[in-house]
């Protein structure tokens, strides 16, 4: 077992004439929340997709608790506990909104299809576990008046935070976040900046790519900054906002 929650060593990703990602390497530390910033184009999602091998590397190594993930199917990857979610929100159809955040669930469910089918005491008491786990969860983002409604109904700001609580379901040891307040307005970003608290003081490491900088310099405990697919920072949120490197890439202009 590693100190390291994830370990990103010589990480290499060319798309055509297009380095995406170049000679990267970082550490993200067990227990803690870390955030992934950059101008557009810098390569913060191609690094979640390299991370979780829906695309494969051209050169380096992630190591997930100290276990190479190299040759890890996305699934195996989700089986280790490492899960993910994407900028658009992904809801499953025809199914309300407690339904939606109980399926994230699915891989710690004990009790077979028979035990299910015929409604057995066992069943009975997984389900209502996770249904009182799911409702608690919703209730940290302000949703719980809505577990009854479809997910496909809300807006996309409120799927988006039903997407991180399905995630959470899911029990993960590292969750990478990708543009979680996209679409939030600041009363529902103060939510999910208390959920994402309330997780890691739970146990689970959190990395989240994020343009929204309020929220950034609020949860983080560290900040990775990464401009043209390599990694021009990494401190504590007030080191960065020091950073003259990094004023220059946002802003375009020398400090």
């Amino acid at each position: 077992m590693s100190d390291a929650a994830l370990e990103v060593i010589g990480l290499a990703k060319r798309f055509g004439g297009v380095q995406a990602v170049a000679d990267l390497s970082f550490t993200v530390p067990a227990g803690g929340i870390a955030a992934l910033i950059g101008p557009n184009g810098a390569g913060k999602t191609t690094l979640f997709n390299l991370v979780t091998n829906l695309f494969p590397a051209d050169a380096g190594e992630v190591r997930f608790l100290g276990t190479s993930l190299r040759g890890r199917g996305p699934s195996d990857i989700a089986a280790l506990g490492l899960l993910r979610t994407f900028q658009t929100a992904r809801i499953f159809p025809g199914m309300n909104v407690l339904e939606n955040v109980m399926a994230g669930a699915h891989r710690q469910i004990r009790h077979g299809a028979a035990a299910q089918m015929l409604w057995l005491p066992g069943a009975r008491h997984e389900e209502a576990a996770l249904r009182r786990r799911a409702a608690d969860l919703l209730d940290l983002v302000g949703l719980a008046g809505l577990r009854d409604q479809p997910a496909a109904s809300l807006p996309m700001g409120a799927q988006k935070m039903v997407e991180v609580c399905r995630a959470f379901m899911a029990r993960p040891r590292l969750l990478l976040l990708d543009e979680p307040a996209a679409g939030l307005n600041d009363a529902e970003t103060a939510e999910l900046a208390a959920l994402l608290r309330a997780v890691c003081d739970s146990g689970v490491t959190i990395m989240v790519v994020e343009h929204n900088m309020s929220l950034v310099m609020d949860i983080a405990d560290q900040v990775i900054v990464l401009d043209l697919g390599r990694l021009l920072a990494q401190g504590t949120p007030r080191d960065i906002q020091r950073d003259p490197r990094v004023i220059e890439a946002y802003l375009g202009v020398a400090t």
